[in-house]
């Protein structure tokens, strides 16, 4: 069944009376919607760029207090755009793309322990169960670029996959927008393939060890698609552009079983939508990140203050990328 649309409204929150870690408020941010019963429970981790003075991967609890940050040092300040990835390790270390620039393991003590460097890489990386790295090189790629690579942990490239190898076709010939394909994130799957999204191409692609094109995924449906990921039972839940903003799982069929549709945000694009383990989504939409419920409550809102951005150009560009939660 599919879950009727809903639009978000800001309502006032009920504040939660349990929490694990206490942090710092900090004024720019506001959680002004928290049902207690029905959150996930953890912290949410994720790059903040929206003073671009100072970039910094920030942690925050419930109240969206900020327990943990680390702030990009000044060489690094202007690698934040297209693309900031964060992500936490099992080990609890932080895994963070920065665009232009490189892959970099962070652990809780602010200290690099690992490092990728590549001006190419964009949007997206991964760390694989074998100790290798799966990084996206989507920013203004070129039909002569690898798209995905896999790295290993002395910065060997081990594994590559051409696009052009599986979108010859006069279909892809002349697109360009800001790069080729604009590849903007990537999976490896339980079965050995991987799993890339390709924005320019309004599609995903799976594509088997030896590179060859296995499948299409959203086509015709999809708008500009970030962040795709596969869900215990084989669906896909991906975040899609256009009008609407949505949050779309599909079906292995390619049916949509279940959205999320946010009116009126075609210039914040919703770019990340994570499934958590209560069933409930985390979906990151430039000034705010919501997690809703299956049937479609708000649970819980952190936001931008709305007098941040006086324009949607600069909430699109300095807004939320992406978002995890973790622990709990």
């Amino acid at each position: 069944t599919i879950a009727p649309q809903i639009t978000t409204a800001d309502t006032p929150a009920t504040v939660a009376t349990q929490e694990q870690p206490r942090g710092t408020a900090d004024p720019d941010f506001a959680v002004n919607i928290s049902l207690p019963d029905r959150i996930q429970p953890g912290t949410t981790i994720l790059p903040d760029n929206h003073n671009a003075a100072r970039p910094r991967i920030i942690e925050v609890n419930r109240q969206g207090e900020i327990v943990w940050e680390y702030a990009l040092p000044d060489n690094l300040k202007s690698f934040t755009n297209p693309g900031w990835d964060v992500e936490v390790l099992p080990n609890g270390n932080i895994l963070t793309l920065l665009p232009r620039n490189g892959v970099y393991e962070i652990n809780r003590n602010k200290q690099v322990v690992w490092k990728y460097l590549d001006s190419k890489v964009s949007h997206d990386a991964d760390r694989l169960a074998n100790g290798n790295t799966l990084v996206v090189f989507g920013a203004y790629d070129a039909q002569g670029d690898a798209q995905v690579k896999e790295i290993d942990p002395a910065g060997n490239r081990v594994w590559s996959w051409y696009a052009r190898d599986a979108f010859s076709g006069p279909e892809y010939a002349g697109i360009s927008e800001e790069g080729w394909t604009h590849a903007n994130a990537v999976t490896r799957l339980m079965n050995g393939n991987t799993l890339v999204s390709l924005r320019n191409f309004n599609l995903v692609a799976e594509i088997d060890p030896q590179g060859k094109l296995v499948r299409t995924i959203g086509k015709g449906l999809l708008t500009a698609q970030h962040d795709p990921a596969v869900l215990p039972d084989g669906n896909i839940l991906v975040a899609s552009h256009g009008e609407p903003q949505t949050a779309l799982e599909l079906d292995p069929a390619g049916n949509v079983v279940w959205y999320y549709a946010i009116e009126g945000r075609r210039s914040w694009p919703v770019r990340d939508a994570n499934r958590l383990p209560n069933g409930n989504t985390l979906i990151t939409a430039s000034d705010r990140i919501i997690e809703v419920t299956g049937d479609g409550q708000v649970a819980w809102q952190f936001r931008i203050a709305a007098n941040v951005f006086t324009d949607p150009q600069s909430t699109a560009s300095r807004g939320f990328y992406k978002a995890e939660r973790t622990g709990g």
